[in-house]
């Protein structure tokens, strides 16, 4: 009776651990906008960007229209798309279509058929996140082990993410609410000030008027008198 329960508990905690992969699974495609949100760098085209065995997350959502020379794009290669490519953008070629060139950045020039003509057929996402060196676990194990792991650490990292974002917000928020309390508290202070202090220097320029005012008067009647 004792095995079977505990049999039973180790299949339910599987079936959620299982449930909960799918779930991180399909919510990075929905986030990213690709099938496959995540690609291991295989070649050193583009150090010291980006080093073989970096995961790099790609933002599929990215409208192709909208990229520029300098980003960092990936694409399925022109001539056959029979590979997978991240190279960054070097030259937008045509407008319309808009047809871009792209090179890795430690090749000395663009290769025909690899970085050009990339349309937006070819796109797949731009370059959003970098994640050194976790793609080792891929020579580690195998799939769809190797890919579950790494979707695992991904979306731990989306979430952590998200929750220093959140964090920094409210930590704004709670800035701004001591800044306007301190101010009002200022305020106070002034208000509550003595009126001898308020108007102490008017009272003083008042003083020093009518002192001038009684030499004046003073002056005119001694001429007069003369």
């Amino acid at each position: 009776m004792t095995g079977k329960t505990i049999t039973k508990g180790v299949a339910k905690d599987i079936a959620i651990v299982a449930i909960g992969i799918l779930i991180i699974w399909l919510g990075l495609r929905v986030v990213f906008g690709t099938e496959n949100p995540f690609y291991v760098v295989s070649s050193g085209s583009m150090v010291p960007e980006l080093q073989v065995f970096d995961v790099i997350i790609v933002q599929g959502n990215e409208p192709f229209q909208s990229i520029q020379k300098g980003d960092i794009i990936v694409f399925n290669r022109p001539a056959g798309h029979d590979r997978v490519i991240v190279h960054r953008v070097a030259d937008i070629i045509d407008d319309n279509p808009k047809t871009i060139r792209t090179k890795g950045d430690a090749n000395p020039s663009s290769i025909p058929g690899t970085d050009f003509p990339i349309t937006e057929e070819e796109y797949i996402g731009k370059v959003a996140y970098v994640i050194p060196q976790i793609g080792y676990i891929t020579r580690i194990l195998m799939p769809p082990v190797n890919y579950i792991i790494i979707a695992v650490i991904v979306g731990i990292m989306i979430f952590k993410q998200i929750s220093k974002s959140k964090k920094a917000k409210k930590l704004s928020l709670l800035d701004k609410q001591d800044a306007t309390e301190t101010f009002q508290d200022a305020s106070f202070e002034l208000t509550d000030l003595p009126k001898d202090s308020e108007y102490s220097g008017f009272d003083q320029n008042i003083h020093n008027s009518d002192e001038v005012n009684k030499s004046e008067s003073s002056d005119s009647d001694e001429k007069k008198d003369s």
